[in-house]
């Protein structure tokens, strides 16, 4: 262990020294001005004449969008990364699949996800392959992790050939990456997380333990709030022309949202794998489930009730209203909470069950003990309450007899 603690210091040192070391060159090639044709200097969020206007128009400078957009986002992410595998790595680094999970958080922040490096590579070549080698292994090693948590062994065995498949899947995906293979790429890719969608799936109902399978819901949650972000916000950007055309300013935001999102997976794998204090998940699902729901249905009827009324009042006076905005304003606020427990009804019910039968049946139940009286048929109504919510394998229930000092039994 002494071997691999030395390991990842060397490793944390070269990432982070080559990242530092493309800070210059990064800042650089985002506060010059790109004149390679619109289409090329988009895909590489670059400014254009007419971006680095735009921008002066409402007061950012060229080198706050480099400094932000080229270095800061990609930074702060890394940094995120880092500052998780380091607690890791300080607090767990005796366990092997924590100190595996610290190695990679550190390489995929470093080198994977983000990373500065690739600025310096572009400047010297020389980098290019130590740079890109450490890519591929950020990615190779981003998939075992996934087919082998949270107890470091591969389950099901034949994940360890995926294993293998992805290894030698990414070598052309890495170092070729604008082969004319790339359609062919994008799909084995996306199979590639289905892999590890499924393997997660397995291990949690046939092999993990009840903390295990904690761990796996912080995991999974973690990875698809990340994964549902990243892809919501690149389709909006694809596919949404007034979204597209917002320039470099949208551009910052954008970046902003998908490193937010992204910066869930290195979160929630630092909670399950410091799962001394493992939170509920549940809770956590739930509460995302209500709340993001619900700020979608009001957004939804705010926009809408604002819409309709400037156009019933448009219609009857021939101009708008800022008491439309104030009125819908007011309609938000009255239905918060009333549509807050609407929705985490309907979400108990289709996701908790479970859950949400135990709390029927318990509010029933005390609804009918207020007016019961016999002693008999509260018994009875008790160890049936008890078998519905709990469902054990056996109920008993003993009342001591103050009169004769026997304690009856009732079993069910």
């Amino acid at each position: 262990m002494r071997f691999l603690r030395v390991a990842w210091v060397v490793l944390a040192i070269v990432v982070l020294g080559l990242d530092v070391a493309g800070i210059p060159y990064a800042y650089s090639n985002y506060a010059s001005l790109c004149t390679r044709g619109a289409e090329v200097c988009s895909e590489d969020s670059l400014l254009t004449p007419e971006g680095a206007r735009e921008l002066g128009e409402i007061g950012i400078s060229r080198s706050f969008y480099a400094a932000y957009q080229g270095v800061g986002i990609e930074t702060v992410f890394t940094l995120v990364c880092f500052a998780v595998a380091a607690v890791i790595f300080l607090r767990r680094s005796d366990d092997r699949m924590a100190l595996f999970t610290s190695f990679v958080l550190l390489i995929f922040g470093g080198a994977g996800a983000a990373g500065t490096m690739r600025a310096l590579a572009e400047a010297y070549p020389a980098f290019w392959f130590p740079v890109t080698l450490l890519d591929y292994i950020s990615q190779v090693c981003f998939g075992i992790f996934f087919y082998f948590f949270p107890d470091g062994r591969f389950a099901p065995r034949w994940t360890r050939w995926l294993a293998v498949a992805a290894a030698l899947f990414f070598v052309p995906y890495t170092f070729l990456p604008y082969s004319s293979l790339g359609p062919l790429f994008d799909a084995l890719f996306f199979a590639f997380i289905i892999s590890l969608v499924a393997a997660q799936v397995y291990r949690y109902q046939r092999v993990s333990t009840p903390e295990q399978r904690q761990q796996t819901k912080w995991v999974v949650f973690g990875f698809a709030a990340a994964l549902v972000g990243f892809t919501a916000v690149v389709l909006m950007t694809a596919f949404v022309p007034a979204i597209r055309d917002t320039g470099p300013l949208g551009v910052m935001v954008f970046s902003t949202l998908i490193y937010g999102f992204l910066a869930l997976t290195p979160l929630s794998i630092g909670v399950a794998i410091l799962r001394s204090r493992l939170y509920d998940i549940d809770v956590v699902i739930n509460r995302a489930l209500v709340y993001g729901l619900l700020t979608v249905t009001l957004v939804l009827i705010y926009v809408g009730g604002v819409v309709a009324l400037q156009y019933v009042f448009r219609a009857l006076t021939g101009g708008s209203s800022q008491l439309v905005v104030v009125a819908s304003t007011l309609a938000i606020a009255a239905l918060f909470n009333p549509l807050r427990r609407r929705v985490q009804a309907a979400i108990d019910r289709l996701f908790y069950r479970r859950k949400y039968d135990a709390t029927k049946i318990l509010e029933a139940y005390s609804a009918r003990l207020r007016d019961e009286t016999d002693l008999e048929d509260l018994t009875s109504d008790l160890t049936g309450v008890v078998r519905d919510t709990v469902r054990p394998s056996h109920v008993s229930l003993w009342l001591r007899d103050t009169a004769s000092g026997k304690r009856p039994e009732a079993g069910n």
